[in-house]
């Protein structure tokens, strides 16, 4: 049901509007360890940093990797423009992750063709919409791995 929803336009025109918000509140109001996305897909907030130095937090559909990473699928969804979290990791790769209550520092890598082919089976299980989404597109979505910092040694 949930990728049917996802490929309409009602809910591609609608959902970029409404879910971040209402994700980010619910985010808020539960100390982070609840947002109405989550209860559908596995979803984290990103904290990443503008051009003029503010934190901006967005909630992300994200894919679990093996060793405590996350995936995250820029597909802004199915819209023509890449999104501005994908363009502040791309200039500044440091970020925090919010999951499950937690804060987890961060460093966004963006994957490379081979990488993308080899994670997309796992990416398309918990977003049945991505390649509809990046036809819709019509661009190249960024995919993000984002390793702890911890975990790199920075």
């Amino acid at each position: 049901m949930l990728a049917r929803l996802g490929r309409t336009g009602v809910f591609r025109r609608l959902g970029p509007r409404v879910l971040p918000r209402v994700d980010l509140a619910c985010h808020r109001w539960t100390g982070g360890r609840w947002m109405p996305s989550g209860a559908a897909v596995p979803t984290l907030v990103l904290d990443t940093v503008d051009s003029g130095g503010v934190t901006r937090s967005t909630p992300l559909l994200t894919v679990r990797e093996p060793g405590g990473g996350f995936l995250v699928m820029g597909t802004n969804f199915g819209r023509a423009r890449h999104p501005a979290w994908s363009q502040r990791l791309l200039r500044t790769p440091a970020a925090t992750v919010h999951w499950r209550g937690r804060r987890i520092p961060v460093r966004a890598r963006r994957l490379g063709e081979a990488e993308l082919r080899a994670a997309h089976g796992r990416i398309t299980r918990a977003m049945p919409v991505f390649d509809a989404y990046v036809r819709h597109s019509g661009r190249e979505v960024r995919v993000f791995r984002l390793t702890p910092s911890w975990r790199d040694g920075r």
